[in-house]
C-alpha cells in the first residue's frame, strides 16, 4: 500500500516516587516473624523494578518488558502482603490530575493503564506492508483491549478519569475497532473475496460510526483530544465507501449490476466526503503518527478515485449491455458486518513462556502463606497416590513375570536345554563364543569356584601349605619359649627353699609362692600352656579338613596331574562315550550311527524352542525396561511439578482447588496410559512361553508316551547331568572347606602371633624378677655368712655339770648315742667351722634362653660323720618338722662315734620342679609347746586357687567344629603345701638331721630344643613335681583357639 492509515495510541499515565521498603519490611516481622534485614535486597530490587517501568521508560517493547515484570511481581507480592498500604501517587493520563491512594489494587489498575497504553504504541508503530508488521499490530491492539477489559472488569469505583468505566470501555472499543481496520487491511493485501472484504469493512465502519457519536461527549468534557474525533468521523465515512464498494464488486460478479451500479454510486459519494474532511485535518497530537494527515489524504484521495471510475464503468456497460434498473439507496440490502477482533484475555499473555521469562522468579519466594502450604501439600498427596498407583502396577507386573517363569522352571531348565542344542558342538572341543553349554564343559560355577581359589592363593598370607608350615613353626617356638620360662620360675622357686633349708629361721627371704609377682607368671605361663594344648587340638582338626578337600582344591587350582576339563569331560562321555563303546561289535556300528543321527535331530528341535522362548523372554526384558523408563519420566514430572504459584495466583478463588488440582493431575495421563498399554503385551508373550516350554520338556522327557523314539538319547543325557551336578556338588563344597580352612589358619595365626608377643613380654617380667630376688638373696647369704664367722665358738659344758645332766634326758628321747650297751659318752668339742668357698652356692645362673633351663649343682661342701653340738651361747632352736600327705616309715637310727663331722649340707637340685628338698620327719617325741604355722604356699598352687582362665579361643567365632572343647583333668594329686612345726627341744639337744631316703620315682620334662633332662630328685621334691605335672592341664577349658566345626 502507497499509504498506511494513521492509528491512535492511548497516552500514558505518569507517577512519582514510592517507598516499598518500609511496609515490607514491617510485615516481614510482623506478619511472618523474620527478620526484615534478610530480604533487604528483594526490596531494593522492587524498589528498582518499579522506577524502571514507571518511570522514564518509552512506548517499545523494552518499557513493555519491564511492565510485565513489575506487574508480575505486584501480583504476587499482594498475594503475600494482602494488608500492605503503600501511598501510591499518579497523574491522569488525559487530564494530569494527581491522584494518590494506598491500595495496592489502584497501583495494578494504573500498571495494567501503562501496559495498554504501551500495547497501542507498538501496534500504531509497526509497519503494515510487512505481513509480520501486521500481525504484530493486530496482536497487540487485541492485547491491548484485553488488559482495558481487565481494568474494567475488576476495579470499579476508578479515582481517576483515565480508569473510569466510560473512558475505559471507549478506549476497548477504539483499538477494537483499529484492530479490525488491519485485519481489513490484511485481507485486501491477501485478495480475499469482495464479500468477506465487504462485510469487515461494514464492521469497521460499523464501530467507528458508534465511537464518532459517543466521543462528541468526552471531547465537550474536554478528556479526549478533538483530533481524534476527526479522525474517527473520517475513517467512518472512509469504510462505509470501502464495504458498499466492495459489495457492488461482489454484485458485478454475481450479475446483479443494478444493486452494483447503486453502491458504486454511494461509495463514491462517501468517499469524497472523506476526501473533503482529510483535506482539514492537521495532525498535531503526540498519540498520532506524525504523517497522520497526508496519510488520510492520500487513502481517502485514492478511493474517491478509485469508486468514480468504477462508476463511470458500470454505467456504460449498463446502458450499453445490461440495461438493469438502479434501485434507490434506502432499498439496498444492509451488509452486515462480521466481528474479527476479540480481546486478548490478560491470563493468556502472561501465561505465554516468553513473558514468564521476563518475570523471572519471585522476589519473596521464601514467604509463603500457610494457607498455601496447605494447598500444596494436598496437591503433592495427589501427586502421591498418582505415583503409588503406577509403581504397584509396575511390582506387580514384575512380580507376574517372575511367577510365571519360576513355576513353567523357564529360569533354571532353559539353560540346561540350551547345552544340549548345544551340545554336538562340545564334542568338538571349545566353541568360539566360548558360552556355557557350547564349547566349554566346564560349568560356570565351577570356573568361578577355581577362579577365587586362584584369587585366595595368591593373597598375602600366601597358599593353605605355607600358612600350616607357618602355623606349626608358630606353635613349636612358642611352646619351647614357655617350657623355658616354666623352668626358670622353678629354679627360682627351688633355690629359695634350698637356702631356707640350710639356714633355716634365719632365712627372711619371701617364698616365691608368697610372690604376687611370682604366682601371677607361673599363673599365666599355665594359663598359656593350657590355651597352647586346647590350640594344637583345633590345629589337628583343621588339618584333617585340609586332607579331605586338598585333592579337589589342587584339581580346581590345577596343581594336581588332572585338570577341571579331563574332570568333566570325562563326566560327560560316561556311558555312551568312546570309552563306553569300546567292546561294541562291528554289528552295533550301523546302530550307532542311526543313534548319532537321532541325537542331532533331536538337538536341533530342542535348539528351536530355545531360540523360540529365548526371543519370547528377550522381549519380556524389553518390556520391562519400557516400563521402568516410562516410570522414571512420570516420576522426574512429578517431582518437578509446582503448583504453588497457581495456588498463589489463585489465593482468592474459594473452592477452586478441586478443580486446579483435577487439570494439573491431568498432564500426567499420558505416561499411566503408556504403561497401561505394555500389560496386554506381556500376558501374551508370557501364554506363549507357558507353551514353548510345555513342549520342549514333553519333547525332552525319557517317560513321555510320545517321545519313545528319543528315550535312549534322553537317558544318557540325564545320566551325565547327574554325574556332572555331581562333580560340581563336590567341588564347591571343596572350595568351601578350602575357604573355611583359610580363614580358620589366619585366626590360628593370628592367635600365636598375638600369643608369641604375650610370651615375649613376660619373658621380660620373669627376667626381672628372678634378677631381683637373686640379689636379695646374695645379699641375705653374705650377711648370715659374715654374722657366722663372727660369732665366737664355745666349748661345751662339762658332763657332770648341772647343764650336762640336763642333756641326758633330751638325748635318751632322741635315740642320739645309743648304743647295745648303753648311752655313749659325750662327744668332743666341735670343730671351728671351715670357711666359706669364694662361690656362693647360691650364685646359679638363672638365664632363661631356651637350652639353657637346668641349673649347675654347687660346689663341694666337708662332710663329717657327726653333726657337730650346738655352741653352748646357741639360744633354743626351733626344729622344723615338715607334715606331708604320704607316711614315710622312719629311718633306721645311725651309730654314733666320737669323730665329729661337719654338718651334712643337701645338694641343689638342678630339675625344674618348685618343690625344695624337704626332710622327712624324726620319730614322734612329745613336745612341750608347739606353735604351727603356715607360710606361702609353695609352687604350684592348687588349680582352685588360680582364678579362671580367659577365653582365648580365636576360631570360636567361625563354629567350625561342634562339642565341647577338651580340656585338662582337674589333678588328684595331694596337695604338697608344706606347713611348718615348731617345737621347743629339751636343753642340750641338737636338731635331728635324717639321712637321704632313696628316689622313691623319677619325674622328667619332654626333651625341648636345646633341653636336656634333669637328674632325678629326692622323694619330697616328687609331690612337688607331680603337682606341677597336674597343674598344667587344670583350669584350661575354653582356651586355645578351638574350631567350632565345619558344617558339611
Amino acid at each position: 500500500m502507497a499509504f498506511q492509515s494513521p492509528m491512535i495510541s492511548i497516552p500514558k499515565k505518569s507517577t512519582d516516587e514510592v517507598d516499598w521498603t518500609t511496609p515490607i519490611r514491617t510485615l516481614i516481622a510482623q506478619s511472618y516473624g523474620e527478620n526484615p534485614d534478610n530480604y533487604a535486597s528483594e526490596c531494593a530490587q522492587l524498589q528498582r523494578c518499579r522506577q524502571d517501568a514507571v518511570r522514564g521508560a518509552g512506548s517499545d517493547f523494552t518499557a513493555r518488558d519491564l511492565l510485565y515484570k513489575y506487574f508480575g511481581q505486584l501480583e504476587l507480592l499482594e498475594l503475600r502482603f494482602p494488608e500492605i498500604k503503600v501511598t501510591f501517587p499518579w497523574h491522569d493520563a488525559f487530564t494530569g490530575k494527581l491522584t494518590t491512594q494506598t491500595s495496592i489494587a489502584y497501583e495494578k489498575a494504573s500498571t495494567i493503564f501503562q501496559i495498554a497504553a504501551t500495547h497501542s504504541s507498538i501496534a500504531a508503530a509497526q509497519s503494515r506492508s510487512d505481513p509480520e508488521g501486521t500481525k504484530r499490530a493486530f496482536y497487540y491492539f487485541r492485547s491491548c483491549a484485553g488488559m482495558l477489559t481487565y481494568i474494567n472488569d475488576n476495579f470499579l469505583h476508578a479515582p481517576s478519569t483515565d480508569l473510569s468505566s466510560d473512558v475505559v470501555k471507549f478506549l476497548a472499543d477504539l483499538i477494537l475497532a483499529q484492530a479490525t481496520e488491519v485485519f481489513f487491511e490484511k485481507c485486501v493485501d491477501e485478495k480475499k473475496g469482495n464479500a468477506l472484504v465487504a462485510k469487515v469493512a461494514a464492521q469497521a465502519a460499523t464501530m467507528y460510526t458508534t465511537l464518532s457519536e459517543e466521543l462528541k461527549e468526552f471531547v465537550g468534557k474536554g478528556i479526549f483530544d478533538r483530533n481524534w474525533a476527526i479522525l474517527i468521523q473520517i475513517k467512518s465515512k472512509h469504510f462505509v465507501s470501502l464495504s458498499q464498494y466492495h459489495r457492488a464488486l461482489a454484485d458485478t460478479a454475481s450479475s446483479n449490476h443494478g444493486d452494483a451500479l447503486a453502491r458504486l454510486a454511494l461509495s463514491t459519494t462517501l468517499s469524497k466526503d472523506a476526501h473533503r474532511l482529510s483535506v482539514s485535518f492537521s495532525a498535531s497530537s503526540p498519540t498520532l503518527p506524525a504523517d497522520a494527515a497526508s496519510s488520510l489524504v492520500g487513502l481517502t484521495k485514492t478511493l474517491s478515485s478509485l469508486t468514480s471510475t468504477a462508476l463511470s464503468t458500470a454505467t456504460k456497460e449498463n446502458d450499453l449491455i445490461y440495461h438493469a434498473s438502479i434501485p434507490a439507496p434506502e432499498s439496498l440490502p444492509k451488509i452486515d458486518g462480521i466481528s474479527v477482533a476479540s480481546p486478548v484475555p490478560i491470563h493468556e499473555v502472561y501465561a505465554s513462556p516468553e513473558v514468564q521469562r521476563v518475570i523471572g522468579q519471585e522476589l519473596f519466594r521464601g514467604l509463603v502463606p500457610m494457607a498455601v502450604h496447605e494447598s500444596a501439600s494436598v496437591y503433592s498427596e495427589e501427586k502421591a497416590k498418582v505415583v503409588r498407583k503406577e509403581v504397584e502396577g509396575v511390582e506387580r507386573a514384575r512380580a507376574e513375570v517372575e511367577s510365571v517363569l519360576e513355576g513353567v522352571g523357564v529360569n533354571k531348565g532353559l539353560g540346561r536345554y540350551r547345552a544340549l542344542a548345544l551340545g554336538r558342538r562340545s564334542s568338538e572341543g571349545r566353541g568360539e563364543d566360548g558360552e556355557e553349554g557350547g564349547g566349554d564343559v566346564i560349568p560356570a560355577e565351577v570356573r568361578r569356584a577355581a577362579e577365587e581359589l586362584a584369587q585366595l592363593e595368591s593373597e598375602p598370607e600366601g597358599p593353605v601349605s605355607s600358612m600350616l608350615s607357618t602355623l606349626h613353626m608358630l606353635q613349636e617356638r612358642v611352646s619351647a619359649d614357655l617350657d623355658a620360662l616354666a623352668r626358670a620360675l622353678d629354679a627360682e622357686n627351688r633355690e629359695c627353699e634350698e637356702m631356707r633349708v640350710k639356714w633355716g629361721h634365719k632365712w627372711t627371704q619371701e617364698p616365691a609362692g608368697g610372690v604376687a609377682a611370682w604366682k601371677g607368671a607361673r599363673g599365666e605361663v599355665r594359663s598359656h600352656v593350657g590355651a597352647l594344648e586346647v590350640a594344637g587340638r583345633s590345629d589337628e582338626m583343621v588339618r584333617g579338613v585340609w586332607g579331605e578337600v586338598k585333592g579337589d582344591v589342587g584339581v580346581l587350582l590345577g596343581t594336581e596331574g588332572r585338570g577341571l576339563e579331563e574332570v568333566f569331560g570325562e563326566a560327560e562321555r560316561g556311558e555312551g562315550g568312546k570309552e563306553g563303546r569300546k567292546e561294541e561289535s562291528l554289528l552295533d556300528l550301523e546302530d550307532v550311527g542311526k543313534e548319532e543321527e537321532e541325537e542331532q535331530e533331536l538337538r536341533a528341535k530342542i535348539g528351536g524352542f530355545v531360540a523360540e522362548i529365548e526371543e519370547r523372554m528377550s522381549r519380556l526384558d524389553k518390556l520391562a525396561r519400557e516400563r521402568g523408563q516410562v516410570l522414571g519420566e512420570l516420576k522426574e514430572k512429578i517431582q518437578m511439578d509446582d503448583v504453588s504459584h497457581l495456588l498463589l495466583v489463585n489465593r482468592r478463588n474459594t473452592g477452586i482447588e478441586p478443580a486446579l488440582f483435577a487439570s494439573e493431575l491431568e498432564k500426567f495421563k499420558p505416561y499411566t496410559l503408556r504403561l497401561a498399554a505394555l500389560q496386554p503385551t506381556q500376558d501374551l508373550l508370557l501364554t506363549d512361553i507357558r507353551s514353548l516350554y510345555a513342549s520342549l520338556r514333553s519333547l525332552s522327557s525319557s517317560s513321555s508316551s510320545t517321545n519313545t523314539r528319543y528315550a535312549k538319547i534322553i537317558r544318557r543325557w540325564d545320566t551325565q547331568d547327574r554325574r556332572k551336578k555331581e562333580l560340581v556338588k563336590r567341588f564347591v563344597s571343596a572350595k568351601e572347606g578350602y575357604v573355611q580352612v583359610r580363614e580358620g589358619l589366619k585366626k590360628g595365626l593370628g592367635f600365636y602371633r598375638e600369643l608369641e608377643g604375650i610370651v615375649r613380654r613376660l619373658e621380660g617380667e620373669v627376667r626381672g624378677l628372678v634378677r631381683k630376688r637373686r640379689d636379695e638373696r646374695g645379699a641375705l647369704v653374705g650377711n648370715m655368712e659374715r654374722e657366722e664367722r663372727e660369732k665366737p665358738v664355745m666349748a661345751p659344758k662339762p658332763s657332770g655339770s648341772a647343764g650336762g645332766m640336763g642333756l641326758e634326758p633330751g638325748f635318751k628321747a632322741m635315740s642320739i648315742g645309743r648304743s647295745q650297751e648303753g648311752y655313749a659318752a659325750p662327744s668332743p668339742p666341735l670343730p671351728p667351722r671351715p670357711p666359706v668357698p669364694a662361690q656362693s652356692p647360691q650364685q646359679y645362673n638363672y638365664s632363661l634362653g631356651s637350652g639353657s633351663g637346668s641349673l649347675p649343682p654347687p660346689p663341694p661342701q666337708p662332710q663329717y660323720r657327726s653333726p657337730p653340738s650346738l655352741p653352748p651361747s646357741q639360744p633354743q632352736h626351733q626344729q622344723q618338722q615338715y607334715t606331708h600327705q604320704q607316711v614315710y616309715p622312719p629311718p633306721p637310727v645311725p651309730v654314733q662315734t666320737h669323730q665329729p663331722q661337719p654338718p651334712q649340707q643337701q645338694q641343689p637340685s638342678s630339675t625344674g620342679l618348685t618343690g625344695s628338698t624337704f626332710l622327712p620327719p624324726p620319730p614322734p617325741r612329745p613336745a612341750p609347746t608347739q606353735a604351727t604355722f603356715s607360710p606361702a604356699p609353695s609352687f604350684p598352687p592348687t588349680p582352685s586357687a588360680l582364678p579362671p582362665a580367659p577365653m582365648n579361643d580365636p576360631y570360636a567365632t567361625l563354629g567350625m567344629f561342634e562339642g565341647p572343647q577338651a580340656s585338662s583333668a582337674p589333678s588328684t594329686a595331694p596337695s604338697s603345701n608344706p606347713t611348718y612345726v615348731s617345737q621347743q627341744p629339751q636343753s642340750g639337744y641338737r636338731a635331728y638331721q635324717p639321712p637321704n631316703q632313696p628316689q622313691q620315682a623319677e619325674y622328667r620334662y619332654a626333651q625341648v630344643q636345646g633341653g636336656f633332662l634333669p637328674p632325678p630328685l629326692p622323694p619330697p621334691g616328687q609331690q612337688q613335681q607331680q603337682q606341677y605335672g597336674q597343674g598344667q592341664g587344670q583350669g584350661q577349658q575354653g582356651y586355645g583357639y578351638g574350631y567350632g566345626g565345619y558344617g558339611r
